[in-house]
């Protein structure tokens, strides 16, 4: 199963764990059996993917992510390749189904090496196969363990990851001390959300998928930890519009920001929410900045803003606000916030009104915060570092404290819903997104959708997943050198497939 055809469901370790506990024991498979299906899924992305590879090193650790690898080896061998095993831990110590597996290679009579014959065989073999440390780590990777992941990194030959690449952590996506730098990765009977956040989509390469042929029926016993957002969702939120359709019925985007000399990320993101198709699109910013956008983009209604009260009729006419763009952290900034608050509309925040929020926490029903790890790290006052340790958790913790729909930016984005508990993972996107303005485009497409009707969550999910596909788009021309309005012209495309 390519990446295009992959689950839209991922799991913990411990999750996987337990569908694979269920299949053993419920359902009566045989964990060698499992172990078989595994090692043929594998051998068959390796005989498609590499097609004049003729002498493989099969790495194989001590728990059943080795017993993969040692039935592999059988496979293999039994397929006329050349076939090396590095046993990385002492045979004798294997249990279980990994010793039986173990024991079907020896019988094979196969090439067996340890780590100190390692690097005279890298020198020799086409591919190498990690199936050294699984799901299973909880802690970093040190001592040979690290010496032979560094070495199979630093060799420059393919590599194939069973399951994971070893030292990446299944759950979260960090690396633990160290960890293998797969070209492909297949995953067993569930994908595991840590190979699509944080640092998992570097290490992972081109993600695989086989359930194994469980049955079916057990993935209704184990709910998700997260839900990957459907590409086809704003495709089934967004149908043709009637012949009639006005621009009343579109919604009424009004957006705040822009302080002295930052006239350039409020424009953007308003222009993202015309894109959108949000019918009006009105914007506060300083006086200066008023008559210059205006110039630059007729259709935008853009009114000089120099106090909170020059906010009341512009929030009266609006259906959503969005705040944030190139707001700053002045005094002017703080009340225009400070205002927005006390009304009642669907609210977008972003950029410096999330960092003035850090400051004075508060909750309400009925908003969206769209931080970066920056942005995320201050909402819950720790440093970025520890925030990106476990962003599923981080991106929870924000939902929980400020009652609010997150989105948590960055490689492989995550968006959760404090009033359903449900966490949702964007697959698409691309390096070529690490340039400003990035987040001001996100901030008019969500808000813009929330004006045309979809609720929090959904315009939240449709939001960033148009947006990383529409970048996705923009870098078939290149990711280095994309700038954020180049996204536009495929939002405005991606949001009228239908």
């Amino acid at each position: 199963m390519s990446e295009t055809s992959l689950p839209l469901t991922l799991y913990t370790a411990e999750q996987v764990r337990e569908l694979d506990r269920i299949a053993i024991e419920e359902k009566a498979i045989p964990g060698l059996i499992l172990m078989q299906r595994a090692a043929q899924a594998t051998f068959e992305i390796l005989k498609a993917s590499w097609h004049d590879a003729t002498h493989v090193l099969i790495c194989c650790g001590s728990g059943n992510n080795g017993g993969d690898g040692y039935l592999l080896a059988c496979i293999a061998n039994k397929s006329g390749y050349k076939v090396t095993v590095l046993a990385a831990s002492d045979e004798k110590t294997l249990t279980g189904d990994a010793r039986s597996a173990c024991e079907k290679w020896q019988q094979e009579s196969g090439e067996t090496i340890d780590q100190e014959q390692l690097l005279v065989t890298l020198d020799k073999v086409d591919l190498v196969v990690d199936a050294l440390l699984g799901t299973g780590l909880t802690r970093e990777v040190s001592g040979p363990w690290a010496v032979l992941i560094e070495t199979i990194n630093q060799s420059g030959k393919p590599v194939l990851s069973v399951d994971i690449p070893s030292g990446l952590n299944a759950d979260t996506g960090q690396v633990m001390g160290v960890a293998v730098r797969a070209s492909k990765t297949i995953s067993y009977i569930g994908l595991k959300r840590g190979m699509y956040t944080a640092c998992g989509r570097d290490f992972c390469g081109d993600i695989y998928f086989n359930n194994l042929d469980v049955p079916g029926e057990i993935y209704g016993q184990v709910k998700p930890s997260c839900e990957v957002i459907d590409p086809a969702c704003v495709q089934q939120q967004f149908q043709k519009r009637l012949a009639s359709t006005h621009k009343g019925q579109c919604g009424h985007v009004l957006l705040i920001g822009g302080d002295t000399g930052m006239a350039g990320a409020i424009q953007m993101s308003a222009e993202a929410a015309a894109r959108s198709g949000a019918g009006l699109v009105s914007i506060a910013t300083r006086s200066e900045h008023a008559t210059e956008i205006t110039i630059q983009r007729p259709e935008l209604m853009c009114h000089g803003v120099e106090s909170a009260s020059d906010l009341e009729k512009l929030i009266k006419q609006a259906n959503v606000v969005a705040i944030g763009p190139g707001l700053g952290q002045s005094k002017w900034a703080q009340d225009l916030l400070q205002r927005v608050m006390e009304s009642d509309l669907p609210l977008v925040v972003d950029a410096d009104a999330l960092n003035l929020l850090a400051s004075h926490s508060t909750k309400r029903t009925n908003w969206v915060l769209t931080p970066h790890p920056g942005e995320a790290a201050r909402l819950l006052n720790c440093g970025t570092a520890e925030m990106q340790h476990d962003r599923f958790a981080s991106v929870k913790s924000i939902a929980q404290q400020y009652n609010a729909v997150v989105v948590l930016k960055g490689s492989g984005s995550l968006v959760f819903d404090h009033n359903t508990q449900n966490c949702f993972l964007c697959r698409d996107g691309n390096p070529g997104m690490a340039t400003g303005g990035m987040g001001d485009i996100l901030t008019g497409v969500i808000a813009a959708l929330i004006a045309q009707g979809l609720t929090l969550i959904d315009a939240a999910c449709c939001g960033t997943q148009c947006h990383a596909h529409a970048a996705d788009r923009a870098a078939e021309s290149g990711e280095r050198g994309m700038m954020a309005t180049d996204l536009l012209p495929f939002i405005r495309q991606i949001l009228n497939e239908n």
